[in-house]
């Protein structure tokens, strides 16, 4: 028995020892467990929303070329007509007599001409041997050049009353949707009179004018110059649509398989899906407008099914650049405090936990955000590549208290929509 005391008396202060060493080593016990992610920098392709109204490719207003009465109209209201289809017909009697009385004048001129051409002829044979005199001749060749000039304005005015007839059928000047008629049959029209008898559209492509600050362009343009955004090639030059409910505006497209070829249906009719419709950037203009401090940029969009039109409030997507060192973070990371700072709880070792495995100290960290790229904020400030924020689990976080991370996440890459 007293060898039995004397071992337990030993081997006591040797397992305090040894429990007092793990129990440096491992971390304290209930402390918060997050996840975490590591800060890339990644290229992206950055985009941005601009407000903006369609307007039609083409506009024409309908407008008589003669004074006349309507006699009828030949289209129907809201339908789409091609360039030179008839749209309206004016009395054309007067114009036809006109125009017959002025063939008649031709002819007569021409008779005149001819009778002219013979005597100035038959004088110049005998004007040598002195059978008239010289001032006979000289007449004659006279009146055989009053002649032709005759002919010549009897032309002319044949031509005019043969334009004004034609003028008695209204056409269509462009091909497009024609609005409603202002006018009915038996109405009294006038040449160059100021309302129109409608309207022509031509709304496939469609013309889509969006608004950018002149402040915005600014900035862009320095980016540009210090290499922080580089074109992104072709793509650059064009922009998608959002309609005024806010859904993308796409396009029935026939449906490819890989090898190019058209995907049918059993019944051998072609499969379809929707693609976002590309829109081209024709040109920004150069003066900015002073009320506003905006500058109008113009894009044409292809409308084969009719579903934009005139007028609507619609917002482009146009691309910026690209990024090559972007850093973005998912939205749910960031909180702002009560000054409306963005922040987000930062990772960090110090060297009271260094040796620690997935303890970490949080700090609150300010952010400078440029935009939303998707559900994910790009960080122009305050996050450099390799810094270790919070991923999940930020209620559980309290001021000063160190907590267990899980195995860092990465994001996932983020797109520029």
């Amino acid at each position: 028995m007293p060898y039995r005391l004397l071992f337990l008396a030993l081997l006591l202060p040797a397992a305090l020892a040894v429990s007092a060493c793990e129990d440096a080593k491992a971390p304290p016990r209930g402390l918060a467990s997050v996840s975490s992610m590591k800060i890339e920098a990644r290229p992206a392709t950055l985009t941005t929303e601009l407000p903006g109204r369609t307007s039609a490719f083409m506009v024409s207003e309908v407008r008589p070329q003669v004074s006349g009465i309507i006699q009828e109209r030949l289209f129907v209201e809201g339908s789409d007509v091609k360039e030179g289809d008839i749209l309206y017909r004016i009395d054309p009697a007067i114009y036809q007599a006109a125009f017959d009385n002025a063939k008649a004048a031709l002819m007569r001129a021409e008779a005149n001409e001819v009778a002219a051409k013979l005597l100035a002829e038959r004088y110049r044979q005998v004007v040598r041997v002195s059978a008239v005199s010289k001032q006979e001749y000289d007449n004659a060749v006279a009146a055989y050049g009053q002649a032709q000039a005759d002919v010549a304005s009897a032309k002319a005015a044949l031509d005019s009353a043969r334009i004004n007839l034609e003028y008695t059928r209204v056409t269509a000047p462009v091909s497009g949707r024609i609005g409603r008629s202002m006018v009915t049959p038996g109405a009294l029209v006038t040449q160059n009179q100021p309302s129109p008898l409608a309207t022509v559209q031509q709304l496939d492509p469609m013309y889509v004018d969006v608004t950018q600050s002149s402040a915005e362009l600014l900035r862009l343009r320095r980016a540009f110059t210090s290499g922080a955004l580089k074109s992104s090639g072709e793509t650059a030059m064009q922009a998608t649509l959002k309609l005024e409910d806010g859904t993308p505006y796409m396009q029935r497209v026939p449906k490819k398989g890989p090898d190019g070829a058209v995907l049918t249906e059993a019944d051998g009719t072609p499969q379809y899906e929707m693609q976002p419709v590309i829109g081209a950037l024709k040109f920004s203009d150069v003066t900015v407008e002073q009320s506003t401090g905006a500058v109008t940029i113009r894009a044409v969009f292809p409308n084969p099914e009719g579903t934009l039109l005139p007028g609507m409030y619609v917002r482009a997507v146009v691309e910026e650049g690209v990024s090559e060192k972007a850093i973005l973070i998912p939205q749910k990371t960031v909180v702002r405090n009560n000054r409306g700072t963005p922040m987000v709880q930062k990772l960090t070792k110090n060297a009271t936990i260094q040796n620690q495995e997935g303890l970490y100290n949080v700090s609150p960290q300010a952010l400078t955000v440029d935009r939303s790229v998707g559900n994910q904020w790009l960080v122009t400030g305050g996050l450099k590549e390799g810094d270790l924020i919070i991923l999940e689990g930020l209620m559980s976080v309290r001021p000063g208290v160190p907590v267990m991370a899980a195995p860092e996440k990465s994001p996932a890459p983020a797109g520029a929509k």
